[in-house]
């Protein structure tokens, strides 16, 4: 039994070595990437047993997202599917003013057929937490309907729930991911967004510790974390808000930064640690995995509490 078990795509991400433009580059680096399973690395590096859980074609590029993510540590759970594709994204690294630039090519993935009464139910159930993302409901209605079961089948059984927004544009507009995500939210226990989302998306107004006094008095959550970027994050828990700066990182690849603070603050919390403290970890894992290409925070737990002890402040109000 896994302390985490997280389910969502996997891609293939190619990327031009360097700074290469996509429409001169003679050479790609492949590397597997994808949120949920980011989440469950990190939650693995950081002290937690994890599992990630999905659905792939049954193809050499399918097994190839499998054979990576077990170098990682983590366990996976796979339904395999004989229809549907492998989803891959094209990232283009730039500096400003040109920016990192992400093309997606995910259409018909075998994921986006995934249905409730194909998963193991039982593993979910059994794992202390159960995590995913608004990317997954992004993906397709099908994905929409599963999302919704399975987290309530989790929650049913106390599992505990834990959930990004992760609101990509490039898969939905603001209002239909509204008007999906929020009908999740009585299935969740612990709710991650970023603050920018919750203006672009929620249409809350007011500042980080606002939005999430407002979302934890709203819905029935037990966690609020508002992520601020290179501000930093806070937790609202119990009516009481923790906060904590970013850690000062020379940037790599931010691809998988919030993956990386989300996979950290459910370890820290699943290993008895306080709010504050998970803040502390999860924000110093995050600086980590900008140092790191790819999208996987590939850190120790030594690592991140040298960074803690370096610097940094945490504050409970």
């Amino acid at each position: 039994m896994s302390d985490v078990v997280t389910f969502g795509e996997t891609m293939l991400r190619l990327s031009p070595v360097g700074h290469e433009r996509l429409e001169t580059a003679s050479e790609l680096e492949l590397r597997a990437a994808g949120a949920e399973s980011n989440v469950a690395v990190a939650a693995e590096r950081l002290g937690a047993t994890a599992t990630w859980t999905s659905k792939l074609p049954d193809s050499p590029l399918g097994r190839r997202v499998v054979g990576e993510l077990g170098q990682y540590g983590i366990e996976t759970d796979v339904i395999w599917s004989q229809e549907g594709r492998q989803g891959t994204y094209y990232l283009e690294h730039g500096g400003k003013p040109r920016g990192t630039n992400v093309i997606y090519d995910r259409s018909d993935a075998a994921v986006t057929t995934a249905e409730p009464h194909e998963f193991d139910l039982e593993l979910i159930q059994e794992a202390q937490v159960f995590f995913t993302s608004g990317i997954t409901p992004a993906l397709s209605s099908t994905l929409r309907d599963t999302t919704a079961k399975l987290l309530n089948a989790a929650q049913q059984h106390g599992t505990i729930t834990a959930f990004d927004f992760n609101y990509r544009r490039k898969l939905w507009g603001p209002e239909e991911a509204r008007n999906t995500l929020t009908k999740l939210f009585p299935g969740i226990d612990i709710l991650v967004i970023a603050a920018r989302d919750a203006r672009t998306v929620l249409g809350y107004e007011g500042d980080p510790r606002q939005l999430a006094h407002k979302l934890g008095s709203q819905y029935d959550f037990r966690t609020v974390v508002v992520t601020r970027g290179d501000q930093g994050a806070l937790a609202w828990h119990d009516t009481v808000l923790h906060d904590h700066d970013a850690y000062e990182t020379e940037t790599v690849d931010p691809i998988g930064t919030g993956d990386a603070f989300t996979g950290a603050f459910i370890a820290r919390r699943l290993a008895g640690d306080g709010v504050g403290t998970a803040l502390e970890y999860a924000a110093a894992t995050a600086a980590l995995k900008r140092t790191i290409p790819g999208d996987v925070a590939l850190v120790t737990r030594d690592e991140v509490e040298t960074v803690i002890e370096a610097g940094g402040e945490s504050i409970s109000r």
